[in-house]
C-alpha cells in the first residue's frame, strides 16, 4: 500500500518527536545534545539546499513564462496593482489582528519568568532594516549573484524586465521562451524527486530541536505560545473567509491542495521549502501557472500574513511583560511603522526578530525582552510559515478569480486557455498543456 505524501510527512514529525525526546532524556549533557542533534539537523540542511539549488532556476523560469504569455504590458500592469493591492490589504489586517488579539489576551501580563534586564542585548542588528536599503537592495547588482543567495526579490525584478524585453521582440524571442518553458519542465520534475526525501528532512527538522530543546520550554511559555497559535488558527479563519468571498465552497478544496505545502512548512519552519510544491498544488487547483509564477514570488517579500501578525503580537507581548503600556494613538503608529519595516524581511536574516527588535527601539521597549521570546521562536516560526502558505494560495487564487481565468481543475485550464487566448492575453497551447498534465 502506498502512502500519501501528507500520512508520510505526518510520520516523520511523530518519529522526529519521539526521538528528540528520548535522545533529549538520555544523553548525559547539553553538549551531547547539541553534538548529536547537529547528525539529525543534516537530513533537514541537505533537503533545503536541493530546494534551493532549484529555486532561482525556477522562479526565473516560470515568472519570465508567465509573464511573456500575458503578452501585453497593460495587462501585467494590472495584475500587478490587483496582487499588491490584495497583499497590502492583507498585511494591514494581519497586522491589526494580531494587536487586536494581544489587547484582547494580554499574554505578556501572567508570563512569570524573571525578565531580562532593560540593557541586555538580543545580538541582533536592528539597524539592518531601513526603506533605503529596502529600495536599493531591490535591484541586483549582477543576476549571477542574486541567483547564487537566493535573492527572489531581485530574481523578480530581473525577470520582470527580461519578460518585457522579450515581449518587445515578438516572434524572435520564441526561441528563448520555448527554451525556458522547457527548463521550467525539468525543474519541475527535479522538484518532484527533492520533494520525495521531504518526510525524512520533517524528520530531522523535528529530532534536531526538540533533541537540544526537550518539551519542558514548550510547558514554560505553553500559555504565550497556545494562544498565539490560537490567533493563528483565527487568522487561517479570516483567510479563508476571505476567500471564500471571492471563491466560494471551493476554498475548501484550495485548502485541501494546500496541506502538504502547509506542513512542509510547518516543520521545516521554512517558507523556501515549499514555493515549488505550492506552485505546483495551485495549478492542479485551477490557477494558471502564469498567474502564480508572477503572485507567489512577489508574495514572499510582501505577502507574509503569519508573520505580520506575530510582529504586533510578539512587540505587545514583550511590552506587557515590561508592564509599559501602549496607547492608542502610540499601537497606530507601530502598526504604520510596522507595514513599512516589514517590507524588507527578505532581504535579512531572522527577520521578524529583527523587525521587531527595530520596532521596540521606536517606542522605549527594551530590546531585552527579545530574549524572553528567542527560545521558542523556531516552534512559533512554524506557525508563522504554515500561514505565510496559506495566505500567498489565497491571493494567488483570488487574483486568478479577479482575471477570470481561474479554471475548475487542472484538466479544466484547457478551456480556460482557449477563451483567455481568443481575448487576446497570450495564453497558448503550450501552458494549456502544462497545466493539464501537473
Amino acid at each position: 500500500m502506498k502512502f500519501p505524501l501528507t500520512a508520510r510527512i505526518l510520520a516523520g514529525m511523530l518519529l522526529g518527536i519521539a526521538t528528540g525526546v528520548a535522545c533529549h532524556a538520555t544523553l548525559p549533557s547539553a553538549n551531547a545534545a547539541t553534538q548529536v542533534a547537529g547528525y539529525f539537523s543534516l537530513f533537514a540542511e541537505l533537503f533545503l539546499r536541493l530546494i534551493k539549488m532549484i529555486i532561482a532556476p525556477l522562479v526565473f523560469c516560470t515568472l519570465v513564462i508567465g509573464v511573456t504569455r500575458i503578452g501585453d504590458v497593460h495587462a501585467v500592469g494590472r495584475i500587478g496593482l490587483r496582487t499588491l493591492g490584495w497583499f497590502l490589504v492583507a498585511s494591514f489586517i494581519s497586522l491589526m489582528f494580531g494587536a487586536l488579539i494581544a489587547n484582547w489576551l494580554h499574554p505578556g501580563s501572567a508570563l512569570g519568568l524573571p525578565l531580562p534586564a532593560a540593557s541586555a542585548s538580543s545580538g541582533l542588528n536592528a539597524n539592518a532594516l531601513s526603506l533605503k536599503e529596502f529600495v536599493v537592495h531591490l535591484v541586483p547588482s549582477s543576476i549571477v549573484g542574486a541567483m547564487a543567495s537566493n535573492e527572489i526579490l531581485q530574481i523578480v525584478v530581473f525577470a520582470a524586465f527580461f519578460s518585457v524585453g522579450l515581449t518587445t521582440l515578438g516572434e524572435k524571442a520564441q526561441l528563448v521562451v520555448r527554451l525556458l518553458d522547457q527548463v521550467s519542465q525539468v525543474m519541475l520534475k527535479v522538484t518532484g524527486y527533492v520533494m520525495a526525501l521531504a518526510p525524512f528532512a520533517v524528520f530531522g527538522a523535528i529530532a534536531n530541536v526538540v533533541t537540544t530543546r526537550g518539551v519542558s520550554v514548550l510547558v514554560t511559555y505553553g500559555r504565550f505560545m497556545g494562544e498565539f497559535y490560537a490567533s493563528l488558527i483565527a487568522l487561517w479563519l479570516l483567510l479563508i473567509l476571505a476567500g471564500g468571498a471571492l471563491l466560494g465552497r471551493r476554498v475548501f478544496a484550495l485548502v485541501r491542495f494546500m496541506r502538504v505545502p502547509m506542513l512542509i512548512g510547518f516543520s521545516t519552519a521554512s517558507s523556501e521549502s515549499v514555493y515549488p510544491k505550492t506552485l505546483e498544488q495551485l495549478q492542479r487547483f485551477g490557477v494558471p501557472r502564469r498567474i502564480a509564477s508572477f503572485v507567489l514570488p512577489i508574495g514572499y517579500s510582501f505577502n507574509l500574513d503569519g508573520t505580520m501578525m506575530y510582529c504586533t503580537f510578539a512587540t505587545l507581548f514583550i511590552a506587557q511583560a515590561y508592564g509599559i503600556h501602549l496607547s492608542f494613538v502610540q499601537q497606530v503608529s507601530m502598526l504604520a511603522i510596522l507595514m513599512l519595516t516589514s517590507k524588507g524581511m527578505a532581504a535579512v536574516p531572522r527577520a521578524s526578530l529583527v523587525v521587531i527588535a527595530a520596532t521596540l527601539s521606536q517606542f522605549n521597549i527594551p530590546e531585552g525582552g527579545l530574549l524572553l521570546i528567542m527560545g521558542v521562536d523556531h516552534f512559533l516560526d512554524m506557525g508563522r510559515t504554515a500561514t505565510n502558505v496559506l495566505g500567498n494560495a489565497v491571493a494567488s487564487a483570488a487574483v486568478a478569480k479577479w482575471e477570470g481565468v481561474l479554471a475548475r481543475s487542472s484538466t479544466e485550464g484547457i478551456r480556460v486557455g482557449n477563451t483567455s487566448r481568443h481575448h487576446g492575453d497570450g495564453f497558448r497551447s503550450e501552458e494549456e498543456a502544462d497545466v493539464a498534465n501537473v
